[in-house]
């Protein structure tokens, strides 16, 4: 696989890129060009082309403007650009920004590493590196990209409650300096109206998250989702039986776990120490 492109992984993603992909060849065909020639007009090879055109490939945003000046179509073919963007990402990141963009509220429980949501990217290519076997380089790309483009969702809205447990803070993924950043980043978190960031002391004595992370996601339709990962397992938990008792767990750790203010100070030592 190219480091310009990604490969198709379900129906959804399928569908918008043969469907660009029908676009564009119409659009070289009927300015008489050959996919060779395309190809040297905007910079690529072509079996590249031919690879887009086929729908095997996404097209990058660069090569969507490249075509767009060289068929002089006008914003027509750079247009597209917003079709393509969202299935760009892996089918689990979309399904889980689609649940965030209907939250009034998610809330996060980790006691491995910190929340995607809140990660900078060297603690997240970190994270991603960190797995076994490992991804491919231009899929870690991928994943790391993707994570980043979900942390607009910390501008929008909702209100964001996470739970860290102390753990997620000492564990020193990436080296000093990565966790140093990741600290900072936390601290500047925490600080956003919409933030509320707690840790749960590994000195407590009573833990109502010892089972794992989980994240609760609280609808505008008035329903809750829960999300649950593990090894090569992601679950969406709708059943309002589980859902309700993921509510529970979770008002019983934000109770187990140090106030927000209080908090601050802890990651402020942890940083201090570190």
């Amino acid at each position: 696989m190219n480091d310009w492109d990604a490969e198709l992984e379900d129906d959804e993603a399928g569908a918008v890129v043969r469907t660009v992909a029908r676009q564009l060849k119409l659009w070289r065909e009927a300015a008489g060009l050959t996919q060779a020639e395309f190809g040297a007009a905007i910079g690529y090879g072509e079996e590249q082309v031919s690879s887009v055109e086929r729908g095997r490939r996404i097209p990058r945003p660069e090569y969507l403007d490249q075509a767009d000046e060289a068929l002089a179509a006008s914003g027509r073919i750079a247009a597209l650009k917003e079709d393509v963007a969202e299935v760009r990402y892996p089918k689990k990141v979309r399904d889980v920004k689609r649940l965030e963009a209907g939250a009034v509220e998610i809330c996060s429980y980790n006691n491995s590493v910190v929340d995607g949501l809140l990660q900078t990217e060297d603690y997240a290519r970190a994270v991603f590196t960190s797995r076994r076997p490992p991804f491919p380089e231009e899929e870690l790309e991928r994943r790391v990209t993707a994570r980043l483009a979900r942390q607009e969702a910390l501008k929008a809205e909702p209100l964001f409650s996470f739970v860290l447990c102390e753990a997620t803070l000492r564990r020193s993924i990436g080296g000093r300096m990565v966790m140093r950043a990741q600290l900072e980043r936390l601290l500047a978190a925490a600080r956003s109206r919409n933030v509320d960031l707690q840790v749960l002391p590994l000195s407590r004595e009573e833990n109502a998250g010892i089972d794992g992370s989980f994240r609760l996601l609280k609808l505008k339709t008035g329903t809750a989702v829960g999300l649950y990962e593990v090894q090569l397992t992601n679950r969406v938990i709708t059943d309002p039986k589980e859902t309700t008792v993921l509510d529970m767990r979770y008002g019983i750790i934000r109770a187990q776990a140090l106030a927000p203010r209080e908090s601050l100070a802890f990651i402020e030592k942890v940083l201090g120490e570190s």
